[in-house]
């Protein structure tokens, strides 16, 4: 079957100076991006984060097979009980699990098993790579490049929940199957990762910590 194709719209032509503005606008913008670990209580609207999830629901995804699940997490029950879980799992990964010089990289931020953010931000969104999906038949659909592309459109949502003004912090504990259970998900998907979603609190913290030069990842050719 040949593809079926249609014209490309929405890429207006920009002046140069334009494009390098809007560049710039938009990496001083995203720059300011900090993990978070300390959220209030204030309540996110329901629609913000649906209009920032219909954003990483447009990212590209492998055959265009978007193999991905993303479940809105505000139910305070349902919080505690990922966090609980959440905090064995963490708890055997510091005292156990961890080797050395993973624990020494940790230090500089300052955490440890401890996750009461889990339950203090207003939103957790837990977001599921799909192995494969069903067709209207029933028959396995298979996926392709499931992490790259879950991995492109949790980047999407990361950045628009950003800019809606809202901090986020990614969290995967290891293993995180118990996720598929309490979120009443099938076997055909795994936990990706949970990302914490809210307003910072007042007066929160953030580790001093710098990222790598420009010119030491960035190569032109």
């Amino acid at each position: 079957m040949p593809p079926q194709l249609v014209p490309l719209t929405g890429f207006p032509p920009l002046e140069d100076d334009e494009m390098r503005q809007r560049a710039t606008r938009f990496r001083d913008h995203v720059s300011r991006r900090r993990s978070v670990r300390q959220f209030s209580n204030r309540p996110v609207p329901r629609e913000v984060i649906e209009t920032c999830l219909g954003a990483a629901v447009s990212a590209p995804s492998g055959a265009n097979r978007q193999p991905w699940h993303f479940v809105m997490v505000t139910d305070p029950e349902t919080k505690k009980r990922i966090r609980l879980e959440a905090e064995t799992e963490e708890r055997a990964f510091y005292h156990e699990r961890a080797p050395d010089d993973w624990l020494e990289a940790l230090a500089p931020l300052g955490t440890d098993e401890h996750k009461p953010f889990l339950e203090e931000a207003p939103c957790l969104i837990v977001i599921f790579a799909q192995l494969y999906g069903i067709d209207g038949e029933g028959r396995k659909l298979k996926h392709y490049y499931v992490h790259e592309s879950v991995g492109i459109a949790t980047g999407v949502l990361i950045t628009a929940l950003h800019q809606a003004g809202l901090a986020s912090l990614t969290h995967t504990p290891s293993p995180m199957r118990f996720l598929n259970e309490i979120l009443d998900r099938p076997s055909s998907e795994r936990p990706f990762l949970i990302l914490v979603v809210g307003h910072p609190a007042e007066g929160a913290q953030v580790p001093d910590i710098t990222r790598k030069p420009f010119d030491s990842v960035v190569t032109h050719r």
